[in-house]
């Protein structure tokens, strides 16, 4: 698979968040290229950029993946291909 994505978390904070996230990304080989992520009071925010150019699944299931992390750990976590959330983020 060809290209980057966008990988956005929020959540009330917790120990290991991070972690949990770049742990399924490096299972499934996909490379994080820069990562942001701050605390607004007692909730956590990132955002990641990763190349998907090596992931070892199709996007569909990696999603599905992040998607049971987030209900696991009680956060929002989301995945989008970089050129549909910069579609989506033009209109």
């Amino acid at each position: 698979m060809e290209g980057k994505g966008i990988i956005t978390v929020v959540g009330k904070d917790k120990v290991g968040i991070i972690y949990s996230v770049t742990r399924v990304l490096a299972e499934n080989n996909v490379n994080v290229e820069d990562i942001s992520q701050t605390i607004l009071q007692d909730y956590f925010t990132m955002m990641m950029m990763v190349n998907l150019s090596s992931v070892s699944c199709e996007f569909n299931k990696l999603q599905e993946i992040l998607e049971d992390l987030g209900k696991e750990l009680g956060l929002s976590i989301r995945i989008q291909r970089e050129e549909i959330f910069n579609y989506m983020h033009e209109i």
